[in-house]
């Protein structure tokens, strides 16, 4: 599969990139992974996004191992590892520090009319408020508070070891560059209410949103 390596920093952390053209993936291409075999029934635009996705942690990880897959699904980091993997389009990205909650979330800007439609199932009454108020177009905001739950409950899910789904956290603050989101209920080992800072980017018609925090 045809891809091209890049970084960039997102809160003074850098992120590894992958971009990648599908339509040049082949089943050959996964004999790559030591896990390519939990892979043999997915179909192939899964299988393309998993390996971008593992190829930005090869690079994230010093291009000294690949992350295998976890019972939930979820990359399995090295010991003393704590990281993350995000694929939108034909974009992948991953991060990765010692230990610390790490989450990463890249997605397509979700458009006004598909937003509306979905609002009620992420986002409560007064998270659409805090999102009217922001200054932000609608749909900007609505992407990145999806893309901000998103990159939380991957960043926890390690330490909870539990599904979370989108009324499991709150959007209290929106600004130019950071969302603040807060737990509307305890997930042990963390507090109901305790709240968590993410930045994010915009990077043309994707956003993407991280939490490294040690």
């Amino acid at each position: 599969m045809q891809t091209t390596y890049s970084t960039f920093l997102l809160a003074g952390q850098t992120v590894h990139c992958i971009t990648f053209d599908p339509t040049t993936f082949t089943d050959a291409d996964l004999l790559w992974l030591p896990h390519h075999q939990l892979l043999s029934e997915a179909g192939r635009k899964r299988k393309a996004d998993h390996l971008a996705g593992r190829i930005a942690a090869f690079h994230a990880l010093k291009r000294q191992a690949i992350p295998g897959i976890g019972s939930s699904g979820e990359p399995l980091w090295p010991a003393g590892v704590s990281g993350s993997i995000s694929h939108s389009g034909t974009q992948a990205v991953a991060i990765c520090q010692e230990k610390g909650v790490v989450g990463i979330d890249c997605e397509a800007i979700i458009n006004e009319r598909e937003a509306r439609e979905i609002q009620d199932g992420v986002i409560d009454a007064r998270e659409a408020q805090l999102l009217a108020g922001s200054g932000l177009p609608f749909d900007l905001a609505f992407t990145l508070t999806f893309s901000a739950k998103e990159s939380l409950f991957k960043a926890l899910f390690p330490q909870v070891q539990a599904w979370m789904g989108f009324d499991s956290a709150r959007a209290t603050a929106l600004t130019a560059n950071t969302l603040t989101l807060s737990l509307s209920r305890p997930f042990p080992p963390f507090a109901q209410n305790q709240a968590f800072t993410l930045h994010w980017s915009q990077i043309n018609t994707q956003v993407i949103t991280l939490i490294c925090d040690a």
